[in-house]
């Protein structure tokens, strides 16, 4: 059997990639030696970004399950090293653009990103888990995705992705958790177990400046805000960071078919054309219940609510979500209805809305809007 090729390998060991950069071996510059022994074992010695990395595992398995599949190699030998405190520097230059955007403080989202802020005037909604649902299904469709969870009070994004490990800090960032294959940041990571948050509104400013400005996004295609309910100090916070940096966040504005939680969604998105948030549509979430015995369709909650919120504001109504406890029960797990049943009528309408929002990327969300709001 012929020996693996030196190009074979690299290829290979390109497609690992460092769990929590989210970026390759080779590119992050990792990659230290590699031996090749006459019966075709491969060593591989590799430079941590930090010493005692918790994830250390992850990568020796993924670079043994890539360099396995090389014709030739016969067995695999991962060792480790860390990087320098000056190698750790010049690749922090490299991962903020260079030295000019490090000394230059900004938002570190990069320009391609399409923010949407998932909205509502109240709580009870079900933004959080159609935030997370929505970001797995865009990365199913191959989008690489964020979640900031902006509810500081009442923060749920690390208990439904099932994340309880916290944010590594690499050189002045803050290195996202990431849960099937979505970055995401909250301010539950950085609290004991059943810590409360008692902040006044300077605070939560800070709070959503930091998760915008000093984490490592690198380059998502869609940056996910769960907003909190109301229309406080959170959504003027987001409006104001975005429109002094010269970039454009879209907002989704959730209600479900009860007309009270149509008329409180109302006033959201009249705050969010107030702070320049432009509106993308309307989702209507938990529309109605299929039976799963016969198929029926059962409006638990009424029906109309949604399309009247659209018609009010002048968007379209972009999706009806159905009810399935199965979404609750994901949430409640930390593992989402679309990475257990994808193909359920929920799973199937979280993919429909990420197709259509992709669909519309490119273009003028502004030109979608046919009425002007007025501020309630």
């Amino acid at each position: 059997m012929p020996l693996p090729s030196d190009t074979a390998i690299h290829e290979a060991l390109s497609r690992v990639q460092d769990p929590e950069l989210r970026r390759s071996l080779t590119e992050l510059e990792m990659v230290r030696s590699v031996e090749v022994s006459d019966a075709g074992e491969v060593a591989v010695l590799i430079a941590l970004t930090v010493p005692g990395c918790p994830l250390k595992a992850k990568i020796e398995g993924d670079i043994t399950a890539e360099l396995r599949r090389v014709e030739g190699v016969t067995g695999v030998r991962v060792a480790f090293t860390h990087m320098t405190e000056q190698e750790r520097g010049a690749l922090s230059t490299r991962l903020r653009g260079g030295a000019e955007a490090r000394e230059r403080k900004g938002l570190a989202i990069d320009n391609r990103t399409r923010v949407l802020a998932i909205a509502s005037g109240k709580g009870g909604v079900g933004k959080s888990s159609l935030t997370v649902n929505l970001a797995l299904a865009l990365r199913a469709q191959g989008h690489e995705v964020g979640v900031v969870d902006a509810d500081i009070y009442g923060f749920s994004i690390p208990g439904m992705l099932g994340i309880d490990q916290r944010p590594v800090s690499f050189e002045g960032m803050i290195v996202p958790p990431v849960a099937h294959e979505v970055k995401t940041i909250s301010i539950g990571y950085f609290l004991d177990d059943e810590g409360a948050v008692m902040w006044r509104g300077p605070m939560l400013h800070r709070a959503l400046e930091q998760f915008l400005t000093d984490v490592h996004w690198g380059g998502v295609d869609y940056l996910l805000v769960d907003m909190p309910p109301g229309t406080g100090d959170v959504a003027i916070s987001l409006g104001q960071l975005f429109t002094e940096a010269g970039r454009r966040v879209e907002s989704l504005v959730v209600t479900t078919p009860n007309p009270a939680a149509q008329r409180v969604a109302e006033r959201a998105a009249a705050v969010a054309h107030r702070m320049k948030m432009e509106i993308a549509g309307v989702v209507e979430n938990m529309s109605y219940r299929v039976c799963p015995c016969c198929g029926e369709r059962d409006d638990v909650f009424g029906a109309g609510g949604g399309a009247a919120l659209a018609e009010k504001i002048g968007v379209p109504l972009l999706s009806q979500i159905p009810l399935e406890p199965a979404v609750r029960a994901g949430g409640d797990q930390g593992v989402p209805l679309m990475a257990t049943d994808p193909g359920s009528p929920a799973g199937e309408a979280f993919a429909a809305l990420a197709s259509q929002l992709a669909r519309t990327a490119t273009s003028d969300p502004a030109q979608r809007m046919t009425r002007r709001l007025q501020v309630l």
